[in-house]
């Protein structure tokens, strides 16, 4: 074989293999929803808790309450809504609360024991539902189309003044059906932005 035939073989035999390791489906962490257990925690410090949202229904928001730890109805004041990959704060012109979210970037989960008392964003409405401190939470498999979850915090100024911290784990339910948003969650119920013990 000539020089020339050989390397065109070898194009051809990575790119092969190249395309292959795009067409597996990637091993994704799975969660099953948490089952709705609303409990008051008080002026308390709670967490760290993992909790999964259902939030696999494109048409509707699922709604969690930090002070309650749960997944509560629509006539229970919330702080943060799920629908599929979107997440948002019950602020802003389309909503009457005034949670809200900020991205305090890659900044490790447990080395984040104070959060900000300012520099927080509100729910956008307008072209659509959407909360700019968030929207970009994951980052997208072009071939795969996987999304896996950023490594950063947020943190949320809940609807009752109060103060909490999150990332997300995971985005995929048993079976690797897409919609059970996993977060972990600290919650500081005393109003303080403390997020962990002295």
């Amino acid at each position: 074989m000539t020089r020339p035939v050989v390397a065109v073989v070898v194009v051809v035999v990575v790119a092969v293999v190249a395309v292959a390791l795009t067409l597996r489906t990637p091993e994704v962490p799975t969660y099953a929803p948490t089952p709705p257990a609303p409990a008051d925690g008080g002026r308390a410090l709670v967490g760290p808790r993992v909790y999964t949202v259902d939030a696999t229904d494109g048409e509707r928001w699922t709604k969690f309450s930090f002070r309650l730890g749960a997944v509560v109805d629509d006539a229970t004041p919330w702080d943060l809504g799920f629908r599929r990959y979107q997440i948002i704060a019950n602020s802003g012109p389309a909503f009457s609360g005034k949670a809200a979210i900020a991205d305090l970037g890659a900044a490790g989960f447990d080395h984040v024991r104070t959060v900000p008392a300012d520099g927080y964003l509100e729910t956008e409405a307008k072209p659509d539902l959407r909360n700019p401190a968030i929207a970009s939470w994951y980052q997208y498999g072009f071939f795969s189309h996987v999304l896996t979850p950023k490594p950063n915090v947020w943190a949320v100024r809940t609807v009752d003044g109060r103060y909490a911290k999150f990332e997300i784990l995971g985005y995929y339910c048993p079976g690797s059906r897409p919609g059970c948003v996993t977060f972990r969650y600290v919650y500081q119920g005393d109003g303080s932005p403390l997020m962990a013990l002295r």
